[in-house]
């Protein structure tokens, strides 16, 4: 089966393709560096010629708030109107556990929109929530920081390794459209401050983390639930302390 990856280069993009490969589909790993450009539509239509399936995992360069809504809206209209073409069955999404309760943040916010053209499409589709990533601990934490000070909210939050994301991504992929939303997440659920303090520790950065309920991400307030996915979630299985010896946050 061939089948396209929309930021077939970055951190998810590239395990999927992996794994994709490794179970014998034919997985295109497209982006701007291999010629596709789904903001400028250079070589998005070539690129799906013949494919089954669409996965988008690419993110905006920036989320300054008309920057990534014009990324969204304008990579996804250019997609769908290829996969239509195309004859794609099944177009499939990564967007984040919590997007609609998340609204007053830019960013989700253009997540929105995005998820709102897949539906109202008419491909068949799957948008896959998932919740954070392990890997994004330490830009969690600098995005965070004031005055050598990490300040985030006290909320729940059950996050997941990225070879768990790209694995439920590929086993979703290959499955009929569930015409939905569905979630993966992690196996347990911390604290999003207790979660970036064990990171921190782990790599020897010596900030501090303390809680604060006014504290934002991405812009937005976070009531206790926001971050976490409900109960028919699929888990994954890679804990946090198993994962970091092999993975530590990158030293400053």
């Amino acid at each position: 089966m061939k089948i396209v990856v929309i930021g077939g280069s970055g951190l998810i993009g590239s395990k999927l393709v992996a794994r994709l490969r490794d179970a014998g589909h034919e997985a295109v790993a497209a982006s701007p560096n291999t010629g596709v450009n789904t903001i400028t539509g250079e070589g998005v239509a070539e690129a799906l010629v013949g494919a089954s399936v669409v996965i988008d995992v690419s993110n905006s360069p920036s989320f300054e708030e008309q920057a990534v809504l014009d990324f969204f809206t304008t990579s996804t209209r250019t997609l769908l109107d290829a996969a239509r073409t195309a004859g794609v069955s099944h177009y499939v999404a990564l967007s984040v556990v919590g997007t609609q309760r998340l609204d007053e943040s830019p960013y989700f916010h253009a997540k929105i929109a995005q998820e709102k053209l897949i539906a109202d499409d008419g491909i068949g589709y799957t948008i896959v929530h998932a919740t954070q990533f392990f890997e994004f601990v330490r830009s969690i934490a600098d995005a965070a920081t004031a005055d050598g000070v990490v300040r985030l909210s006290h909320v729940g939050i059950q996050p997941m390794a990225g070879d768990d994301v790209a694995a439920a991504v590929a086993r979703i992929s290959v499955q009929h459209p569930s015409n939905g939303i569905v979630e993966v997440a992690g196996p347990e659920r911390w604290r999003l401050d207790d979660l970036v303090r064990v990171g921190l520790e782990y790599i020897g950065d010596g900030r501090v983390v303390i809680p604060d309920s006014q504290a934002r991400y991405f812009g937005a307030l976070l009531a206790d639930d926001a971050l976490l996915p409900g109960p028919d979630a699929q888990l994954s299985s890679t804990r946090y302390e198993e994962w970091l010896p092999d993975n530590p946050p990158p030293a400053r």
